[in-house]
């Protein structure tokens, strides 16, 4: 079979202008990036706005493993199947990040016969937003750092600066740093760090800014340090709000690109779900739902951390509530959560799928939890078992949950038309939109309603300086704002080597910190990172470009 750049480099990719026209928009209500990728500008909203809002689909999946899920692939799959079926569809992702791309992930673009196109644009530089935003955020930085030198009019405690700088890369030696050193020409010298780009706060006020006011507005509220008397110093304080709106004056905009079917596709915004948020932009899901009957949408890793984030922040904070939501599993991935060994996943095993299935059911509870209907798609590998796939179904009829083989990566928008008629269909059952929390519950009672509901935790440990931390966030006024947790992707749990559905255990909080310009308290459970470092041997090693321009290695 071929690679998904050699699928994506074969196809016939429609001019831009045309897929806006699937929209209703026009040439006029562009900013073209070439002849296959545009930003869709700020005016159209105005003659959107009233629209009725198409039918909103999130994309979740199980816990992932190192046998692959297929979220994204499963992504756009279905809005190709919608699209089939005679819906007018979009499909509404997250930009990908560099980092992953030249690490071990891999780029997030979908595969196979699922793919947004231009595939190599959209996992490389794109259109320029994480280059915007990470410009923006070390300007902030450079100006406090200069601010400090010029005689810190607003009395920082040096030892309290909390802004770090960002760069779109997985660079562990960049995570613990020491800045101004050289000599008094050359700063104070203090510890700071890296984190990835998409880890900035900068990431998740573009995700969740309403427009450009709103944009502007979070901005200024931004924390980057405090002052000797324990007052928070923001970016309004630095006088330099203006200059960061500049800077992401584009950013805001959504970026308009295709499916390998020609369905359109809105790509904007890429918080990590680990150690961010996990959810492409408002801005990009509104538009979507303005301009299209159905719309997809997805979250990073599993319903523990990216769809807990979409339903917890996303759509407390933007008034948005998805009409069905679909768990991606794989049997792969189901029988790792059994216990088998990557090695050993093609031979069949029901036993095993059957021990993994713990790990599909909490998540089907957790999406039950919400009040939101779901439905199970089972990302079909040639592996697969009859018995196996019974086995999947059969859990699901016990969990009163629609299930639907999905073969898209395989067949494209064709093999998922039995999704998407699940999906459907599904839009007809009763919904009861519930959160995991109230805005008025305290920060420790928000951690542990999302521990003990979404994880299965028995409680919550904190560090002395999480409980100092929280307690000052609180006094400052920040009790009511929604909690972010950055933990592992790989375990319902703190511990990455907790497969399955662990039980019987307790997560630990190292770190509690705010983000009032997002609007969210970030809460660090464990050793999560927010700098990633390279594998033994990244992705890099194998990407390559011939002389006459085509990209290989990229996946």
């Amino acid at each position: 079979m071929l690679t998904d750049v050699e699928i994506a480099q074969r196809a016939k990719i429609q001019k831009i202008t045309e897929i806006a026209g699937k929209l209703n928009l026009n040439e006029d209500d562009l900013e073209l990036y070439g002849k296959y990728k545009a930003k869709i500008s700020r005016e159209v909203w105005e003659r959107i706005k009233d629209n009725p809002n198409g039918k909103l689909i999130l994309t979740t999946a199980i816990t992932p493993t190192p046998a692959g899920e297929g979220k994204t692939t499963t992504s756009i799959g279905l809005a190709d199947a919608f699209s089939k079926i005679g819906k007018k569809t979009c499909v509404a992702l997250r930009e990908p990040s560099l980092g992953p791309c030249f690490g071990i992930k891999g780029g997030a673009a979908g595969g196979g016969y699922a793919q947004v196109v231009p595939m190599e644009d959209i996992n490389l530089h794109f259109t320029g937003d994480f280059h915007a935003l990470t410009t923006a955020h070390n300007l902030l930085a450079a100006v406090l750092d200069n601010h400090l030198q010029q005689g810190n009019e607003l009395k920082i405690d040096v030892r309290r600066v909390v802004w770090k700088r960002v760069l779109d890369l997985n660079d562990r030696a960049l995570r613990n740093i020491v800045v101004g050193l050289g000599g008094k020409a050359n700063g104070i010298p203090r510890e700071s760090g890296f984190d990835i780009t998409v880890a900035s706060e900068m990431m998740a006020i573009l995700c969740l800014a309403k427009n450009f006011a709103d944009l502007k507005e979070r901005l200024g509220k931004i924390i980057v340090a405090y002052t000797v008397d324990g007052s928070p110093v923001t970016a309004n304080d630095l006088k330099v709000t203006g200059s960061l709106s500049l800077l992401m004056k584009d950013a805001i905009k959504p970026n308009l690109v295709q499916t390998l079917e020609g369905t359109p596709a809105l790509i904007h915004g890429g918080p990590f779900a680990n150690i961010a948020h996990g959810c492409n932009s408002v801005t990009a899901t509104k538009y979507a739902l303005k301009l299209a009957d159905v719309v997809v949408t997805e979250a990073g890793f599993g319903a523990d951390l990216g769809a807990e984030k979409f339903l917890d922040i996303k759509c407390r904070l933007s008034g948005l509530c998805p009409d069905a939501v679909v768990i991606v599993a794989t049997v792969r991935a189901l029988k790792m959560h059994g216990g088998i060994s990557k090695e050993n996943l093609s031979a069949p095993n029901v036993e095993a799928l059957k021990t993994g299935l713990a790990n599909l059911e909490k998540h089907i509870e957790n999406i039950q939890g919400f009040g939101l209907p779901a439905v199970v798609a089972l990302n079909a590998f040639p592996t697969d078992t009859p018995e196996e796939v019974k086995a999947v179904e059969e859990l699901c009829k016990s969990k009163g949950v629609k299930f639907a083989l999905s073969e898209v990566f395989a067949k494209g928008g064709e093999g998922g038309i039995e999704l998407a008629k699940a999906v459907e269909s599904a839009f007809d059952e009763p919904k009861n939109f519930t959160l995991t929390y109230p805005d008025d519950a305290g920060i420790a009672e928000k951690i542990s309603a999302v521990a003990q509901k979404i994880y299965g935790a028995d409680g919550v440990n904190y560090t002395s300086a999480a409980e100092k931390q929280i307690s000052e966030i609180e006094k400052l006024g920040y009790k009511n704002l929604p909690v972010c947790i950055a933990k592992t992707q790989y375990s319902l749990s703190d511990d990455a080597a907790k497969l399955g559905r662990p039980e019987n255990f307790s997560v630990t909080v190292r770190e509690v910190k705010i983000s009032a310009g997002a609007g969210f308290v970030v809460v660090l459970l464990g050793n999560i990172l927010t700098m990633p470092g390279l594998p033994k041997h990244p992705a890099a090693e194998k990407i390559d470009i011939t002389a006459d321009g085509i990209i290989t290695g990229l996946f």
